[in-house]
């Protein structure tokens, strides 16, 4: 099954299956479980817990190790992310949002950022609803493993949108600007924004920032720089 055949088959019953799985002390290591116990809790017949299980694995959410009495299953990085992603969704529900701190290291990008920062469709948002014309590109954050898990719960916060547009040739995505405060050393910058395009060439260890200034220009900054990034609730 392919990587994306076998992400589309876990729903929630699935994810019911990798919370109890969690629960029962898979988030931090191998723990040993058999299907008949997983069934019993999920109130399911064992047959159907074993499948469950199976589709988890298929999408990297579970590491199994099946010994003749039952199984060593442990929570992936992937799997733990899902959870954390439905947890951001009931926090949305019940909590009202606050904030949310990243770290990561300052690295190089492909350029890519200063093209389509500068294209009108963007920028003409930027400037209506940021406030300000962003510096022609953007500053590259690779997180820490801790913030690459904790970046889900920027999801639970208000955020402004960009829609997507197109011209002559070509269609151009929506993204989704988050107010945030960079910190390096003794400095501080507060008038910055994460951008998360729909569609992005980056994956979820990567952020991309914008701001009115050249943001290595104004804290000093240098790839492989440690930052934090205070994500708030506009």
């Amino acid at each position: 099954m392919s990587e994306s055949a076998a992400t589309s088959a876990v729903g929630y019953d699935e994810l019911a299956a990798l919370k109890r799985v969690a629960l029962d002390g898979g988030l931090t290591g191998p723990v040993k479980i058999s299907c008949s116990g997983l069934a019993s809790g999920l109130e399911t017949s064992t047959q159907t817990a074993s499948r469950r299980l199976q589709r988890l694995e298929e999408a990297g959410y579970l590491d199994r190790d099946v010994v003749g009495d039952g199984q060593w299953v442990s929570v992936t990085a992937e799997g733990e992310a899902a959870l954390r992603a439905e947890y951001t969704e009931y926090r949305r529900l019940f909590e009202e949002p606050d904030a949310v701190t990243l770290e990561g290291s300052v690295t190089g990008g492909m350029g890519e950022g200063r093209h389509y920062i500068s294209l009108s469709g963007y920028m003409t948002q930027f400037r209506e609803r940021l406030g300000y014309e962003p510096f022609p590109g953007t500053l590259n954050v690779d997180l820490t493993p801790d913030s690459v898990r904790a970046r889900a719960g920027i999801r639970s916060l208000d955020a402004v949108p960009i829609d997507g547009w197109e011209d002559d040739e070509r269609t151009f995505g929506p993204a989704t600007c988050y107010a945030a405060t960079l910190s390096f050393e003794d400095r501080t910058y507060d008038e910055a924004h994460i951008i998360v395009p729909d569609r992005t060439h980056h994956d979820e260890t990567q952020l991309e920032v914008i701001a009115p200034d050249r943001l290595r220009d104004v804290l000093g900054l240098a790839d492989g720089d440690e930052i934090t990034l205070d994500v708030e609730a506009i």
